[in-house]
């Protein structure tokens, strides 16, 4: 190669400048081998390993047992994620909708289910009017969702031990809505997303009585889950809710807010204080945002994503540099996940960013809601960001156990990647969301070595979002055959031709 052809760019980094400039990325699909896939990564900058093919259990990375510090060993890597739901009762219990979701999860063949989804510890603390919500009136129907999903698991005919459930527990904070609409309630004023939720004034905050209270709604909580008798509970610090947005409360007064970290911490160790007691043996883990970026929004003209402008520095993120807002920094991360060790807390789910403000990062697509933005960069960065910050975390706390996010944009070559990462000891699990909705027992034909079943992959159409944000039920509408017939998928696709990006 001349000197000259050193310095002219390769055929792949210009497809991939080009895309990042309309906004357009190459399709995973369009890649038919698994080489071509690697090739685009490369171009693109990334070191994301993927194998040639995917390999059947026993000899599959993702067939290995896992074994849980203070918990029992699981039978593979697979785990499905918990998602918000939107098909609940006014009262919080679930519908025959969310069990039919339960039930698939439970047939998925994935060792572990990380909660199912959100459900509320207190009514003001629902993202939506249809929400879960875990109260002394509906514990014993939710507690049917995890016999319904061993019922299922059952019915599958599997003969490893039965999934590990939990119930992943939260309360929305700045995001609670309700039939009126937006009822925010926050840990601290926030310069770019109180007018989002409509905030302008100091009523919107929880003093910290109110936080004691929310102490006790999570410990009662975390007690009737146990007495339901789920395996675990998820105690959520991630997306922007509540706990999440107390981790960069650095302007809160008060006993629950402060410039250090061992100020904000100081709700979190009264929350598993307060669990324990009431729950004791019930193991907590802990969803987390370990990094955030700044609020985006469609740019004029193309509506391509663009950061928001913010005050520097901009100190109202967690695991941001508040000094260069355009890049993660895993200084306190790194510190509230060793301070979880400490606590005891050793189960822990990685992911980034928040799904109101940020979609691209949460949750990389090519497609974006209809509220939303096109994505200002190729997805298959959003993934390596957020697999990368995974394996990150389990370099510096190796006892920890680390299930990482992301996954559903890889599509074709998800199960690729998905053992090589393991193989090399990046992270301990696979955690799957979208794709749980559209394909749910894609664990299962993976490990027993079956072609994947491409009319079912997520591709990242972005209805699931779509749809709860107009109101309607939560699910897959273009590929899950129960959507599609129903009469929501009509209203759904009037509302995205109205709305089309």
């Amino acid at each position: 190669m001349s000197d000259e052809d050193r310095g002219r760019p390769d055929a792949a980094s210009l497809v991939a400048h080009r895309a990042s400039l309309s906004g357009h990325y190459p399709r995973v699909a369009s890649f038919k081998t698994a080489a071509a896939f690697r090739t685009h990564c490369e171009a693109l900058g990334l070191a994301l390993p993927c194998d040639d093919a995917i390999v059947a259990a026993p000899d599959s990375p993702l067939a290995r047992p896992l074994a849980l510090p203070g918990g029992p060993t699981l039978a593979n890597r697979f785990v499905i994620q918990p998602m918000e739901g939107w098909d609940g009762d006014a009262d919080g219990a679930p519908s025959p909708l969310t069990e039919r979701r339960w039930r698939r999860f439970g047939a998925s063949g994935a060792a572990w289910l990380w909660g199912g989804e959100a459900v509320a510890v207190r009514a003001d603390g629902r993202a939506n009017p249809h929400q879960l919500l875990l109260d002394d009136a509906t514990a014993p129907a939710i507690g049917a969702l995890r016999r319904a999903a061993l019922t299922a698991w059952r019915e599958m005919g599997a003969t490893t031990a039965p999934p590990l459930i939990g119930l992943q527990l939260t309360h929305s904070g700045r995001w609670a809505r309700d039939a009126g609409g937006a009822r925010p309630r926050i840990a601290a004023r926030h310069a770019l997303l109180d007018r989002r939720v409509g905030v302008d004034s100091d009523a919107a905050i929880l003093g910290d009585a109110e936080v004691d209270a929310l102490v006790v709604a999570f410990a009662r909580a975390a007690r009737l889950a146990q007495a339901e008798g789920f395996d675990f509970v998820d105690l959520k610090h991630c997306h922007g809710y509540l706990l999440h947005e107390f981790l960069a409360a650095r302007a809160r007064p008060g006993r629950f807010g402060g410039a250090g970290l061992h100020q904000r911490l100081r709700l979190l160790q009264a929350l598993v204080a307060a669990m324990r007691a009431a729950a004791p043996g019930l193991p907590i883990a802990v969803r987390l945002s370990a990094f955030d970026v700044l609020p985006h929004r469609p740019r004029a003209g193309d509506r391509i994503g663009e950061p928001e402008p913010a005050p520097h520095p901009y100190t109202q993120a967690f695991g941001l540099d508040p000094a260069a807002p355009e890049r993660p920094m895993l200084d306190e991360p790194l510190a509230l996940v060793a301070e979880l060790a400490r606590l005891g807390i050793t189960w822990l789910n990685i992911t980034g960013g928040s799904p109101y403000y940020a979609p691209h990062v949460q949750r990389p697509a090519s497609f974006p809601p209809s509220d939303g933005y096109r994505p200002p960069e190729d997805p298959l960065l959003g993934v390596a960001r957020l697999l990368g910050v995974a394996r990150q975390i389990k370099a510096a706390l190796p006892a920890t156990i680390v299930v990482a996010s992301g996954w559903s944009y890889l599509q074709d070559y998800l199960p690729q990647v998905a053992q090589a990462c393991v193989r090399a000891g990046w992270f301990d699990a696979v955690g799957l969301g979208r794709v749980a909705l559209s394909y749910p027992h894609l664990p299962a034909d993976v490990l027993a070595g079956r072609r994947l079943d491409r009319r079912l992959l997520c591709r990242t159409f972005s209805d699931c979002t779509t749809a709860p944000r107009n109101g309607l039920v939560s699910g897959c509408y273009p590929l899950d055959p129960f959507y599609k017939e129903r009469p929501e998928a009509t209203v759904l696709s009037e509302l995205k031709r109205e709305r089309s990006l």
